[in-house]
């Protein structure tokens, strides 16, 4: 059985819009990195986020971005289960909809499946649904769902 998930939602704003709100990271850390984004989403980069309900900065290994369309990278599989030292990627779409709204879908896939993998895909699972809801929350109405959630 592999491992891999998809959860996707819709923004009323168009695909540009979303797009940056994801790549940069002043606007990312708005709605999604509770503890801040640095750097810029960008083919070839190694940026950082953080997040209070995991503290530390995660190291987000940029493997391609093609601009309003898809974003890929990489990222640890968090080791406090005993099944670390391996990364997972993930890829975000963007595609344009009924005129000015914009479908986005997450994939993450490369967990070990394992007891420990199993748990890490469900809990990131249940992450990027929360992030496509702050994104929406924040894009369409500058409310920050995460604020306080966590802290």
């Amino acid at each position: 059985m592999e491992l891999t998930f998809r959860v996707a939602g819709r923004i009323a704003k168009p695909v540009s819009e979303v797009f940056e709100a994801v790549v940069d990271p002043k606007q990312l850390s708005r709605y999604f990195t509770t503890g801040g984004a640095k750097g810029r989403l960008e083919k070839g980069a190694t940026v950082t986020w953080d997040f209070h309900d995991f503290p530390g900065a995660f190291p987000v290994k940029v493997i391609d971005v093609v601009k309003d369309e898809k974003i890929v990278f990489q990222w640890a599989v968090d080791g406090s289960n005993g099944d670390g030292g391996y990364d997972t990627t993930v890829t975000m779409r963007f595609e344009p909809i009924d005129g000015d709204r914009t479908l986005v879908s997450i994939r993450e896939e490369g967990w070990r499946e394992t007891p420990a993998g199993l748990k890490g895909s469900y809990g990131n699972c249940e992450g990027w649904t929360g992030a496509l809801c702050a994104m929406k929350a924040w894009l369409e109405h500058g409310i920050n769902l995460r604020e306080g959630f966590y802290k």
